[in-house]
Formats: C-alpha cells, structure tokens, sequence
C-alpha cells in the first residue's frame, strides 16, 4: 500500500475544482440558450449546437473526473 493513496494532490484538486466550475457553468449556459432560444424562437437546429456543445463539456468534465480517480488510484 502507497503512502500517499486517497491524497490529493494541488494539482489534481485544481482540476477536480475546474471540472466542477465547467458542470456548473455549462447547465447555467445550457438552460440560458434553451429559454432564449425558445423566446426568440430559434430553429431547432440551433438549440440542438448547444446541447451538442453541453455534451462536449460534459463529456470533457468525466474524463477530467475520471482521470483524477484513477490517478488518487494509482
């Protein structure tokens, strides 16, 4: 057993905090564009960029996430 198992380093908790800002800000964006879209009434290939935009950053947060939890693994 590693001394250092379950720690976490500086590094690592910048992009934990990172990851959690980028889920956070792109729900806020996400549900943003799909009101405004709606009010303004955008056709829906322009709302669907965004969700495809939302599923990048989302996808991106993961494997941030899952990177660090097989680093703390290691």
């Amino acid at each position: 057993m590693s001394a250092n198992k379950g720690k976490q380093k500086p590094a690592d908790m910048r992009q934990a905090r990172l990851a959690a800002f980028v889920i956070a800000g792109t729900m806020l964006l996400w549900i943003l564009v799909q009101l405004i879209g709606a009010e303004m009434g955008w056709p829906p290939r322009y709302v669907f960029l965004a969700d495809l935009a939302a599923i990048a950053a989302f996808v991106w947060a993961l494997v941030v996430i899952w990177q660090i939890w097989r680093a703390r693994r290691g």
